[in-house]
């Protein structure tokens, strides 16, 4: 048996043995029970949370990728498995019978964590499957969850217009659920960017926020899908939602429209509309401000750390890199930042640098760069975009500190 093979609570069970703690001791350092604990490790309990794997590695002073039984080494190149992925997506009819929907579900989650991890080929050998599985299974629940992972692998991989094919199945599948609508759309806005198609993007993020986030009916239809600052300042809790008087809409649906409004800022930020993203920042903040401590249900990772790295991005984009790498400097430093998944810091860096290479800061983008490889290899090696940055910083004479050494690892020099 690999350490691949081996589920993921008996890790855990080995790692606490070696720490010399009882299943009360490591239930009370978690602040949990030790019914949890013994569920865990016999496998009746799932782990599909990045958030509880992480708690349970910091305790158990070990690295999350520790407990996933997943190596750090990260070949270069794309992934091979694409093709099993398309054809997933063209098949209609699925022929297997249907796994059972708890089965389904722990698939699901473990193909989260491999996406949040950045273990991208071992992504592209599970969605095939999975895809089929869901398909045939035809929960609406699952069927997005499972098509927003795959969207979100193939914008990844260089295959936005799959990616996007992949998001639209999600908004088709969503149907009339305001929040799976919703999430799709997260996925639909984030490979119409990829595909530099801002403009669309900007729309789609917009007139989904709306529905969750609604404005008050007297401002211009231009400001549809925001908040205003004053709004935002209020408790999640005390808003009223279009649901009708006493509804009240949990803080992981709070998440979700603000994670599509910075989708609408940084789309704007690509349409040249600086102070229309700068303002969609700033109502995204407001809803962070009013969230502590959810679940975060629907894997945005929205939050404070979100909306700043997103300013990051926008400032960068309109030119001025002195804002852009003081902020960026300031964010790295903030705890919420080692909190965040490893894709979604990897995936920030190779975006700051390609941003920091648009306004000519190689060594902002050089630094950038060394980074995201430090926190999720994949990001920098098995992604074609960042091998494009790669490229255009070692171009330099001499090459940034640490270009060199990538350019050689993804094989664009000999």
């Amino acid at each position: 048996m690999t350490s691949d093979d081996v589920p993921i609570g008996r890790r855990v069970a080995r790692w606490r043995v070696r720490r010399s703690m009882t299943q009360q001791m490591l239930a009370d350092r978690l602040r949990r029970s030790k019914s949890w604990v013994d569920k865990v490790e016999r496998g009746v309990r799932s782990l599909d949370r990045y958030s509880v794997i992480q708690e349970l590695a910091h305790v158990l002073r070990v690295d999350p990728e520790v407990l996933l039984g997943q190596q750090r080494s990260t070949p270069a190149g794309s992934p091979d498995g694409v093709d099993d992925i398309r054809a997933a997506l063209a098949r209609y009819d699925t022929p297997r019978a249907p796994e059972q929907t708890d089965e389904l579900r722990r698939q699901a989650g473990y193909a989260w964590l491999s996406y949040q991890h950045a273990h991208y080929g071992q992504l592209v050998r599970v969605l095939p499957g999975l895809l089929d599985a869901a398909q045939a299974m035809r929960s609406p629940e699952l069927l997005v969850q499972t098509y927003r992972i795959t969207s979100l692998l193939l914008v990844k991989l260089g295959e936005a217009d799959l990616g996007w094919l992949a998001a639209d199945r999600a908004m088709s599948t969503a149907g009339d659920d305001p929040i799976l609508a919703a999430t799709a759309t997260i996925s639909v806005a984030q490979a119409l960017r990829a595909s530099n198609r801002d403009r669309l993007a900007l729309i789609a993020a917009l007139t989904a926020a709306s529905r969750l986030l609604p404005a008050p009916s007297h401002l211009a239809d231009h400001e549809v899908g925001g908040l205003r600052r004053d709004q935002t300042a209020r408790q999640p809790h005390d808003q009223r939602s279009e649901g009708g008087p006493g509804r009240q809409r949990p803080a992981g649906e709070w998440a979700v429209g603000g994670t599509l409004l910075l989708q609408a800022a940084l789309a704007a930020a690509g349409c040249g509309e600086h102070r229309r993203a700068d303002e969609l920042t700033d109502r995204a903040a407001g809803v962070a401000a009013s969230l502590r401590g959810y679940d975060d249900p629907h894997r945005t990772g929205f939050g404070p750390v979100a909306v700043e790295l997103a300013r990051v991005l926008v400032a960068a984009q309109r030119g001025d890199a002195d804002e852009a790498l003081r902020r960026h400097s300031t964010v790295m430093r903030r705890e919420g930042w080692r909190r965040l998944p490893a894709e979604y810091r990897g995936a920030y860096l190779v975006d700051v640098a390609r941003a920091y290479l648009q306004v000519g800061d190689l060594r902002g983008a050089a630094r950038a760069l060394v980074d995201a490889d430090s926190v999720a290899p994949a990001e920098v090696r098995c992604r074609p975009l960042a091998r494009t940055v790669i490229a255009d910083v070692a171009r330099a004479r001499p090459a940034p500190a640490g270009v060199a050494r990538l350019a050689t690892v993804v094989g664009l020099t000999r």
